[in-house]
């Protein structure tokens, strides 16, 4: 018996690992974009990948469960399933490759790369859910931000580590604000997410509007419409993702995505799959949930740490501004900037309707002397609009009203103001030279007293 023992004693040490089985399930059903399998144990968002006819396999990925069924969606095209197929759960999950050379990079919504230029050589590996910042821990927004664009750094100052939205709707300019802000903002490092949209803007941007020295310091995530919901969505999440690396590094990040409403749209196809009921206009609880959980990555780090600036672009459908993303947007981003279609159809761009846009954080990143020119600005501004039916008329009668005056006179300076050419570059101290001077004597007018202003020097604005 003890020579029995010793013989099974060497023959386990000459075994280097012991066999564990495979447990793989089987596609049981395919509905739409919603895949069904059993005999898998796994758990919410976990990877598979999923037998097809000929040697090949697709990745899915676990969205939801109903007893002992998980429903999977994949992440490419799923043509040559069989009932039947085999399921088999991947080991890794969930981690994505980061480091230093993903600058200059694309990628597609899984990491992988887009522009042929080999594989990803890897830092590190890092999970694709980060960890929340405690709010209490974040550095409070104090820094005046340089976007290069007129109309925003002296009317709707931006901060670093704000996160503001472009509201608009189709062909009204979202995108060429976008690409003026990549090429003008001054940042360490450029995260560029293009979720949902057309697949010809993806060159077009890297080219046209990055350029070559401008992709040098950027990375681009590219997951055009054509892509399935799952990757978009995770398109999303791995842009933030990169953003909050760099930025752990103590890098000031410019992130920019376009668009959000994509995102949700994404997430809308998903949940709907799965069986998840409409709430608002079609758009499942689940969406609501989501955006803030994106867009509260972004933002600044520690004190003494790098940050986030995030612009995402919202489409408002039919240019209606009380569509539930962007209502939902809206709410929880530091500031809104409104694009107009009837001043994009008149010539003006950037189409910014002033009136309409706000920036939160304003009066925490400038001076008392910018924010009272800011608002002196937009009270001329809006009483002219006020005024315009009467005016085009020939209704108006001058001197009826000394702050109408004045506006009507001032008007074509401010809509000048406004106004800034594709290529034209407008550094933070120029905008505030010229805003100063805008109001300086002009024509033999001078600035009206405090009372043409509405009495005493403006207040903190609502935020």
């Amino acid at each position: 018996m003890s020579l029995l023992t010793d013989r099974l004693q060497d023959y386990r040490l000459s075994v280097p690992n012991r066999v564990q089985p495979e447990v793989c399930g089987r596609l049981t059903r395919v509905v739409g974009l919603t895949l069904e399998a059993v005999g898998c144990p796994m758990t919410m968002g976990e990877r598979c990948l999923i037998e097809i006819r000929g040697g090949r396999a697709v990745e899915a990925e676990v969205v939801g469960f109903a007893e002992q069924r998980i429903y999977l969606m994949p992440m490419a095209s799923v043509e040559g399933l069989q009932p039947g197929a085999k399921v088999k759960p991947m080991t890794e999950v969930g981690k994505i490759a980061v480091g230093w050379h993903l600058l200059g990079r694309v990628l597609n919504g899984a990491g992988e790369p887009l522009d042929g230029r080999g594989p990803i050589i890897a830092d590190h590996h890092v999970e694709l859910f980060g960890v929340p910042i405690n709010p209490l821990h974040r550095a409070p927004i104090r820094q005046k931000l340089d976007v290069g664009i007129r109309a925003i750094n002296a009317l709707l100052s931006v901060g670093v580590g704000q996160r503001l939205g472009l509201f608009a709707g189709s062909g009204v300019g979202k995108s060429m604000l976008l690409g003026m802000m990549t090429r003008l903002t001054t940042a360490d490092i450029t995260i560029v997410g293009l979720v949902g949209e057309r697949g010809r803007e993806v060159k077009e941007f890297i080219e046209d509007i990055l350029g070559e020295e401008g992709l040098q310091r950027s990375v681009v995530v590219a997951s055009p419409a054509d892509d399935s919901p799952l990757m978009r969505l995770r398109a999303a999440v791995l842009t933030t993702r990169i953003a909050e690396y760099f930025r752990d590094r103590g890098k000031n990040v410019l992130l920019l995505m376009d668009s959000l409403t994509r995102y949700a749209q994404a997430q809308r196809e998903i949940a709907l799959a799965v069986g998840e009921p409409p709430a608002t206009k079609g758009y499942p609880p689940s969406v609501f949930a989501k955006l803030p959980q994106l867009v509260e990555r972004a933002g600044n780090g520690p004190p003494g740490a790098g940050s986030i600036t995030a612009f995402y672009t919202v489409l408002t459908e039919g240019d209606d501004q009380q569509d539930p993303i962007a209502d939902a947007a809206r709410a929880i981003l530091d500031g809104h900037i409104v694009l107009n279609r009837r001043l994009a159809e008149e010539g003006h761009y950037p189409a910014i309707d002033i009136e309409a846009s706000i920036s939160r954080v304003m009066p925490q990143v400038t001076s008392p002397e910018h924010l009272k020119k800011a608002q002196f600005f937009k009270q001329l501004y809006s009483r002219y609009q006020q005024t315009r039916d009467l005016i085009s008329v020939g209704a108006y009668v001058a001197g009826s009203d000394r702050e109408t005056d004045v506006a009507i006179e001032r008007y074509p300076h401010l809509k000048r103001f406004l106004q800034q050419g594709l290529q034209e570059e407008a550094r933070m101290d120029k905008c505030l030279a010229d805003l100063e001077a805008l109001f300086a004597v002009n024509n033999g007018v001078k600035n009206p007293p405090a009372a043409a202003t509405g009495g005493n020097s403006p207040g903190r604005p609502n935020v």
